[in-house]
């Protein structure tokens, strides 16, 4: 038994069973054993890899469409350019490659990051050097004035709560301990009575309070302060039921109890409560898009294209297969799966990758 589910499984003794939320928390942020606390994750020797490890070509558009923002937003002398979970630091440096052609850019933007590991404020120190980044430890701090915010697979990864419908109504899904001393699935004794969702027996609903609020506070300080953000991430652009958590080690799924600190814990994006949550705090809803849409909208193809006819063979082999990968549909690729929404001042136009893409209460 690992360190951290020691930990655990004596909570839990001591105080009795916890949420999905408080378990997800200390799996993934606990100080000294939590997942992201310990290790680099990323790439073919960790547990999973992003689109920004997978192509430059990714995070050279997403540079590009930032670039094009801040000139809609009338180019201003100075403005916060900030990724949340921005990992390795390898999406902000394409971001910040690209966006050398545009003039006054680089000198406009100061580069802030919000990340709470140690190992990968090393690992984006190092990828950004020379451009001096300012970490922060939450979304609030680095917000402030103007910003154009990044935040690409950051969602997935905030806890949620759970709760599953039983015949005497809503109880909240909890970790506990099974009869074989192991850690388990259960049900909390009361009824939830907050919850008033019509839904069958059985059916579990999720509730991701922290990454709602989140999103509200973006959303909030782009509307007041000016400027954007652009959230990428994997879920359904539609709310409903189910069981989205889940675990992820050496690139394929495990059990989400088994090694909490060793294994990536991952849940579903919910986009339309998303965007319902930027609605209310004031700013404009761009998307839900699907990855494939809109990076075919800012030119993948075309730089895609541009970068084969300077490669050689093996390297015109990876470029397609990196391309094929950002927008396959299916299980083969993230296409599909992968949903992009942006929100905004109200002042701004319409922005690139979004143009045919609403939700309906918007008009």
């Amino acid at each position: 038994m690992s360190t951290l589910k020691a930990e655990i499984v004596d909570l839990i003794r001591q105080e009795g069973p916890i949420g999905i939320g408080r378990y997800m928390a200390l799996a993934l942020g606990h100080p000294r054993h939590g997942y992201y606390m310990t290790r680099d994750p990323f790439g073919r020797d960790g547990d999973f890899t992003t689109a920004p490890e997978i192509s430059q070509m990714f995070g050279e558009l997403i540079g590009l469409w930032a670039a094009h923002l801040w000139q809609a937003m009338g180019a201003p002398p100075s403005f916060r350019l900030v990724e949340l979970g921005p990992g390795r630091g390898t999406l902000m440096g394409d971001m910040l490659r690209a966006t050398r052609i545009v003039p006054g850019f680089q000198e406009a933007a100061s580069v802030h990051l919000v990340e709470t590991s140690p190992v990968l404020r090393r690992r984006q120190a190092a990828a950004l050097a020379g451009r001096d980044p300012v970490w922060h430890d939450s979304v609030e701090e680095a917000l402030s004035g103007p910003v154009i915010l990044i935040a690409n697979e950051f969602l997935d990864a905030l806890p949620l709560d759970q709760f599953v419908m039983t015949p005497e109504g809503w109880r909240e899904r909890l970790v506990g301990i099974g009869a074989d001393g192991d850690l388990a699935f259960g049900l909390a004794s009361g009824r939830e009575a907050s919850l008033r969702i019509a839904a069958e027996a059985g059916t579990i609903f999720e509730q991701p309070s922290l990454a709602l609020d989140i999103v509200a506070q973006v959303a909030g300080h782009v509307a007041a302060e000016g400027g954007a953000s652009l959230f990428i991430d994997y879920g359904s652009a539609r709310a409903g039921f189910g069981d989205t958590l889940q675990a992820m080690k050496r690139h394929a799924f495990v059990d989400p109890l088994a090694e909490p600190g060793e294994a990536d814990l991952t849940v579903h994006v919910d986009f339309e409560r998303v965007g319902q949550a930027a609605l209310k705090a004031g700013a404009a809803l761009h998307g839900p898009a699907s990855q494939r849409e809109f990076l075919l909208a800012l030119g993948l193809a075309q730089r895609a294209q541009a970068l084969s006819l300077k490669a050689g063979a093996a390297q015109r082999e990876a470029i397609s297969a990196a391309f094929d990968r950002l927008i396959a549909p299916g299980e083969t690729g993230m296409g599909d799966l992968f949903k992009v929404l942006a929100l905004s001042h109200g002042n701004l136009p319409p922005l690139p990758g979004f143009d045919l893409h609403r939700l309906p209460d918007q008009g």
